[in-house]
């Protein structure tokens, strides 16, 4: 991969490859812009890897084969056909990969040590959480209808820490926010500014894991998550398993994996969803747990159990 690795850094301007740096210098902890090469296969190269795999497998996924196992992430032009038509963003950091509900994405293994891009100059409703497992009653708050949407955000965050919810609501009003304890730059709802009294060691541990966490995007048909921390999120919505599905579907998502989360599409003719077990439950909403998976698999039977986790109250489309 290497040969064809510098054949590409020579093709990218100066100010793409300054970009390509800062990302890869950062590991993705900062938003880097495009980084844009001219698409279809250097002249005489028949079997090269398309640039956004080659520079995917080099810096993050040595397993990576195709490009259908790749997501643009939402800030990335290139996502959704925006962008020039004749250049594509192969910016390592600006894909994740995918996570299809059932699967377990493979282990990643050691990678070696990949060629460094040459560094040039600087350029210029009624709250429907009624556990079976006692959750604390909701603040008033907490309602999310049709009405939301005129109030200009699709969704709400309610962090937790066991039974406890922790601070106030976040409201969501662009069409991505990130979600962490630990960022460089960015913003959106830090976990890390949230005030608590007597937290137990288990849940200062898994705050300590959370570090970069997640993003979460309002993408055409449904709503994705990426994790961005260095550790597994586990996540279940009522959409989220095969169709008819019995039970509630949770799925591992390993770091730099991405999921569809919600589908608006399959929401209808969910009322009244519920697990055994688990009491009712809101068919607009999606559970995130940092580090900790629960269900039949784990020893944590309930949500409710993890240490730290999150509750993503969506507003009902009109």
């Amino acid at each position: 991969l290497k040969p064809a690795a510098h054949a590409l850094f020579k093709k990218l301007k100066d100010e793409e490859l300054e970009l390509l740096v800062q990302a890869v210098e950062s590991r993705g902890a900062w938003e880097s812009g495009c980084v844009w090469v001219p698409r279809g296969d250097p002249r005489g190269a028949k079997q090269a890897l398309p640039p956004q795999v080659l520079l995917c497998r080099l810096y993050r996924w040595p397993d990576l084969r195709q490009p259908h196992e790749l997501k643009h992430l939402c800030y990335c032009q290139s996502a959704g056909g925006c962008g020039d038509a004749a250049a594509l963003c192969c910016n390592p950091h600006h894909f994740s990969r995918l996570a299809a509900p059932g699967e377990c994405p493979r282990s990643l293994r050691p990678r070696p040590h990949p060629p460094i891009p040459p560094r040039c100059p600087p350029a210029s409703g009624p709250w429907a959480e009624r556990w079976a497992q006692g959750l604390c009653s909701p603040p008033t708050d907490t309602s999310l209808s049709r009405s939301s949407v005129r109030d200009g955000y699709w969704c709400k965050l309610a962090y937790w820490e066991h039974r406890t919810r922790v601070g106030r609501l976040y409201a969501v009003h662009e069409a991505s926010v990130n979600v962490f304890c630990e960022l460089p730059r960015g913003s959106g709802f830090c976990l890390g500014q949230l005030p608590a009294a007597h937290r137990s060691q288990a849940v200062r541990r898994a705050r300590g894991k959370i570090g970069r966490g997640l993003l979460l995007s309002r993408e055409p048909g449904g709503v994705w998550a990426y994790n961005r921390s260095e550790h597994p999120i586990f996540v279940s919505s009522p959409t989220l398993g095969p169709p008819g599905a019995r039970g509630l579907t949770i799925l591992k998502v390993l770091p730099g994996y991405s999921v569809k989360v919600f589908d608006y599409e399959r929401v209808g003719g969910l009322a009244g969803w519920r697990h055994p077990g688990d009491g009712p439950c809101d068919p607009h909403s999606v559970r995130i747990s940092f580090g900790k998976g629960w269900g039949p698999c784990y020893s944590r039977q309930f949500i409710t159990s993890c240490p730290c986790w999150l509750e993503v109250l969506l507003t009902q489309p009109r």
